[in-house]
């Protein structure tokens, strides 16, 4: 193994969010910094995320009303969001030429819509702060002892610096290279890391009547979940349907707590095509259609009565209980009424969540008390801090996990060999 030639004033080890953050604000404090990427090219997750376009963070100004959304993490965080929260977010990307805008749920995305200028900018951020960054460059090994990190190894090279930070992410999306490097190595050094599970993951359903209407998209729908026949919990929201079950915001955000209803049983839901009206404003509503069209059949006229894009999957329900093909002056009171009830409450099984390479966040990761949140330096290793989601932190979707990768990593990057 070749003896390193440079000693460096830190070595970042991940060159995702967290990590291009840090260099770059290390490097713009004038520290010797080299980044060590295990993927040709750097944030690969980071491309991905909203969908390519980049949710950067959430537009809540409100610190407290924020920092409520990371659940029991709020307490840990008050000081790292001082130091960096959202206001610094926008002026970061902003003063460097990409204007970001809000849309519903204050999710905030760059102007263009396009990740790769977020990751432009984070890679020009680096480099005026003249850090080094190796890519195709896999850290293979931690040398450490009781004073702290003595080096790294990646193949035959070793590194070594003063100070290293973690920012190898967690294990959502292993395509990207997220495979939980950095959670065994602080496991291994003595944190306390708590399994990853995916938190923020679509449900998969068994009824084949939904998977009929994959690539369907619609707000506002309400979804009911049900634990053994006892109504659970409802939330109202935007719906995606999937090949595999169910996905968007509103499903996303409700999967760790239909995760805690599995463990205790069947999970059914229903979900409310028409939240914002009752059965009679419904059924008014119908009946106006029926006589309008009563001479064509029920099947010629599913698509007048339910949301757009919706016939091709609730036909097909509808049929296991009534003949379609029927006049509609011909179509019963109490078919009517089924109609009705089934619109407001469309059925489905719950077979579980989708794994962790569907996940956009899990959680996981070293328990906060084991780190001084001021600084993100670990309170086992001396020369050590962590960032992003090396982090035991829930959080929803909405522009959350983002904010937590600029607030750490750039937090992480000012305080090194303090």
């Amino acid at each position: 193994m070749s003896s390193p030639k440079i000693k460096f004033d830190l070595i970042v080890v991940g060159g995702g969010a967290s990590g291009l953050m840090a260099a770059g604000r290390a490097g713009e404090l004038g520290k010797r910094v080299l980044l060590l990427e295990k993927n040709k090219s750097l944030g690969e997750k980071l491309k991905i995320t909203g969908g390519g376009r980049c949710n950067i963070t959430n537009a809540e100004f409100d610190q407290r009303v924020l920092l409520k959304a990371y659940g029991k993490a709020e307490q840990f965080l008050y000081s790292l969001f001082s130091q960096f929260g959202v206001k610094e977010t926008f002026s970061f990307f902003e003063s460097r030429g990409l204007p970001l805008k809000v849309e519903d749920r204050k999710r905030a995305f760059p102007s263009t819509e396009k990740s790769e200028d977020v990751l432009k900018i984070l890679n020009k951020y680096a480099y005026d702060g003249g850090v080094t960054i190796k890519t195709a460059s896999p850290v293979t090994q931690i040398h450490w002892d009781k004073g702290g990190i003595t080096g790294v190894s990646s193949g035959k090279d070793m590194y070594c610096a003063n100070s290293y930070i973690f920012a190898t992410g967690g294990v959502s999306h292993p395509e990207t290279g997220s495979t939980g490097d950095g959670l065994k190595w602080l496991r291994d050094m003595g944190h306390t890391v708590l399994q990853s599970n995916p938190t923020i993951v679509p449900l998969s359903v068994k009824e084949s009547w939904s998977k009929k209407l994959t690539g369907v998209a619609l707000s506002p729908m309400r979804i009911t979940f049900f634990i053994e026949g006892k109504k659970a919990f409802c939330e109202t929201g935007k719906i995606l349907f999937t090949h595999f079950g169910l996905s968007g915001p509103l499903i996303l955000n409700s999967a760790h707590k239909v995760a805690d209803l599995l463990h205790r049983g069947l999970v059914t839901a229903t979900i409310d095509t028409y939240p914002h009206a009752n059965l009679g404003e419904l059924e008014r509503d119908i009946i106006a259609i029926f006589d309008k069209d009563k001479n064509k059949s029920l099947k010629n006229i599913v698509k007048e009565f339910v949301p757009i894009g919706m016939s091709k999957g609730i036909l097909p329900l509808l049929e296991e209980n009534l003949d379609t093909t029927k006049k509609v002056h011909s179509i019963s009171k109490d078919e009517r009424k089924y109609i009705v009830h089934a619109l407001k409450a469309l059925p489905l099984t719950i077979t579980g969540l989708m794994g962790l390479d569907r996940a956009v966040v899990a959680d996981g990761g070293v328990v906060l008390e084991e780190i001084d949140m001021k600084t993100m330096r670990s309170k086992k290793i001396s020369n050590l801090y962590v960032t992003g989601d090396l982090l035991h932190i829930n959080r929803p979707s909405g522009g959350f996990s983002l904010q937590l990768c600029w607030s750490s990593g750039y937090v992480a990057g000012s305080h090194i060999d303090e």
